[in-house]
């Protein structure tokens, strides 16, 4: 059997470039419980991390130790450290303990291996608030923590020689030389329930067979997409990011029950509910990846916004484990549950999805990292189709701007858009008459494409343009006061759902083919640190284009709709190659939960879902010699390109299913019914082939 979890490194990206790196999770895909060793949190870049300070028990943490006098904190080294998706261990060098970790849905499996010499110690220790109990073997703790539960309930497989608290602190002795196996079950709800989820996931069960289980699950996960031919070097970021892409949304359901932050109560409900999801960043690309490979557990994540709607009265942007996190920019959700409904997966209520998506659109304000009413950002919208800008050096006077994320006016303004073609196109599948308006207010981005210029660009709530206008540097930190964390040469590309409409605009399809060249090559203007000072989500930068943040996860496969593919299959390539790596910065930008890492797994495959809420995905140029998509109703779908490398990156010839294949683009259906598309590679562009 093949172990496609062992191609998983959990550390890849846990150095980041300039923001958030990732973290090194030992989990199953989903689950609730996911662990890593605790380090000082101030220390971002996990891998430099020096200290462990314990491992979780949910908020609450455990920590061996040995000696007379422990401090329950440790240094380590990495060269004598393993971490798997499924398993975890690590020598505790200060106390001499092996420490060993893996997993269930809702539990974490601990097994200390303590010296021979010395007292073996472990404590249980909470956070400021929360409390732990002992009593008949037992541990258990709670903490409540931004109105959560976070609970917990310990089982120890040693009985200890001694029991001493330190206020709220529990430390157990055991004598030299025990390995200790901590079976530990984490709850949103109740100790009662942590304990109920320790009893059915980890009674029975020892280590070995808990991480034995757990690597069967990830196997048999990442093995649903297949691929042959690449490196190894490709093989280790592709199933690294296609564990990723399962780590995010989480389900928090225990057994039919869930604490849900958005009304405050336990449910009974025998649906899985999701939290946990960045919607901007990820509706691009991991929710299409996660539709494909499990469109059921895709229908449980749209029923759970849609639960989250009944009990809070709106359509979650940021859903998280605590509520409704007002971050970033657009009402998103609509994006994602358009794209959901377009592919032909219905099993939700369509009418409570057409109702909570145009509250959200009509009720709901757009102004940048702000939740509330409508005010006169969205009055002039509504009047004038476009978000206002501020006049240079004017003051914020809308009392619910945020400081720092500003107005973002033109991104919001394209973003609104994107999101109202969205509502355009679920209203025409409903039948509703006011998706003819949704579809006229989707052309606003035109309202801010300056001609004269030939970028997006701001404008002031009389219709008049902001004056000196520079689309590279102008608007402030991360051109905030305009856009959301990218610049005017991105966002001017922002227009996912009329690339034609766009084209246009320019000038017609070579104009907006000659603008992606400039693009690409498009220098700072200033030293590159300078600039990245300025606009530090701009990593991964090739020329103007940033492969380290969303917005520009379309752009290149955009050489496709303007009749130039060979250039699509050449950059996505060199952007595979250049900033995906499989060492610990081979992450070039904020990973955000799965988002830029299923960009790589579409891209490594060889397609990819330029506009969510259409049904289609575009041809670019794939790593391996065959990918097998292995689809839920048992059907497959194969993409062979035999003596594929790094040189023959250009399609020469296309066939779906045996029969010549000229297009570009592939329909959703093209994929679900199963099949084949046979790739012909050459080192040279084909240049007669998809125009």
């Amino acid at each position: 059997m093949t172990h496609y979890s062992d191609y998983v490194d959990p550390y890849i990206g846990s150095i980041s470039y300039l923001l958030g790196a990732t973290q090194p999770l030992v989990h199953l895909p989903h689950s609730m419980a996911q662990i890593r060793p605790v380090h000082d949190e101030g220390i971002r870049d996990h891998y430099l991390a020096p200290v462990i300070y314990g491992f979780p028990a949910n908020r609450c943490r455990v920590m061996p130790d040995t000696g007379m006098d422990p401090t329950f904190a440790s240094s380590y080294d990495h060269d004598f450290e393993e971490v798997k998706c499924y398993r975890g261990s690590v020598f505790l060098e200060d106390s001499g303990v092996t420490a060993e970790y893996t997993v269930t849905e809702h539990c974490a499996v601990y097994r200390f291996r303590y010296p021979g010499e010395g007292r073996a110690w472990l404590r249980f220790s909470a956070a400021p608030g929360g409390r732990i109990r002992y009593a008949d073997g037992l541990v258990t703790g709670c903490e409540v923590w931004k109105e959560v539960p976070h609970c917990f309930a310990a089982a120890l497989s040693e009985t200890p020689e001694e029991v001493r608290w330190e206020q709220d602190t529990l430390i157990l002795a055991f004598r030299p030389g025990t390995c200790l196996t901590v079976r530990t079950g984490f709850s949103y709800i109740d100790v009662d329930q942590a304990a109920a989820n320790l009893q059915l996931e980890t009674a029975g069960r020892d280590f070995d067979e808990t991480a034995a289980r757990a690597q069967e699950i990830w196997d048999r996960t990442l093995g649903e997409i297949e691929v042959e031919g690449g490196t190894e070097q490709e093989k280790r970021i592709f199933y690294t990011s296609l564990y990723r892409v399962h780590q995010r949304m989480i389900n928090i359901s225990e057994y039919g029950r869930y604490f849900s932050a958005y009304d405050h109560r336990v449910h009974e409900d025998p649906t899985d509910f999701y939290v946990d999801d960045g919607i901007w960043d990820t509706y691009r690309s991991a929710h299409p990846l996660q539709l494909l490979v499990d469109p059921k557990r895709q229908m449980d994540i749209v029923n759970s916004y849609l639960r989250m709607y009944i009990q809070s009265g709106w359509l979650p942007t940021f859903p998280h484990l605590i509520g409704s996190r007002a971050v970033m920019i657009g009402k998103h959700s609509t994006a994602m549950i358009t794209d959901t409904y377009m592919k032909g997966y219905r099993d939700f209520d369509a009418e409570l999805a057409w109702e909570a998506m145009v509250k959200n659109e009509e009720k709901a304000t757009k102004l940048p990292w702000a939740f509330g009413p409508v005010n006169d950002f969205d009055a002039c919208y509504a009047e004038k189709g476009f978000f206002p800008a501020l006049p240079e050096g004017e003051e914020e006077w809308l009392e619910d701007a945020h400081p720092f994320e500003r107005r973002q006016c033109v991104a919001v303004t394209l973003e609104t858009c994107y999101d109202e073609w969205c509502l355009s196109q679920f209203g025409k599948a409903l039948g509703k008459q006011e998706a003819e308006k949704y579809a006229r207010r989707a052309l606003n981005y035109r309202n801010v494409f300056n001609r004269e210029l030939g970028f997006v660009a701001p404008r002031l709530a009389d219709g008049s343009w902001v004056k000196d206008y520079d689309p590279k540097f102008s608007g402030g930190q991360g051109g905030r006061a305009y856009f959301a964390e990218c610049n005017g040469w991105t966002y001017t590309l922002h227009v996912q759902h009329d690339i034609g409409g766009l084209a246009d605009l320019m000038g017609g399809r070579k104009a907006l083919a000659d603008y992606l060249d400039r693009l690409f090559v498009e220098q700072y203007g200033l030293s590159k640190y300078s600039f990245l000072g300025q606009f530090p989500d701009e990593t991964g930068l090739i020329g103007q284009f940033c492969m380290g943040n969303e917005p520009s996860f379309h752009i290149p496969y955009l050489y496709n709709l303007v009749g130039q593919p060979w250039k699509t299959q050449r950059r996505v390539r060199e952007i595979m190659r250049v900033w995906f790596d499989d060492t610990v910065h081979g992450i070039c930008g904020d990973e955000d939960g799965g988002a830029m890492c299923s960009w790589y797994v579409f891209s490594a495959m060889g397609f990819y879902p330029v506009c969510p809420g259409k049904p289609e995905y575009e041809i670019g140029s794939p790593v391996f010699e065959n990918v097998r998509l292995h689809l839920q109703d048992g059907k497959t779908f194969t993409i062979e390109a035999p003596g594929n490398n790094a040189k023959t990156k250009y399609i020469q010839s296309a066939c779906l299913n045996g029969k010549p294949w000229g297009k570009t683009t592939l329909h959703h259906t093209n994929i679900t019914a199963g099949g084949t598309l046979t790739l012909s590679m050459g080192e040279r562009p084909e240049k007669g082939w998809g125009t």
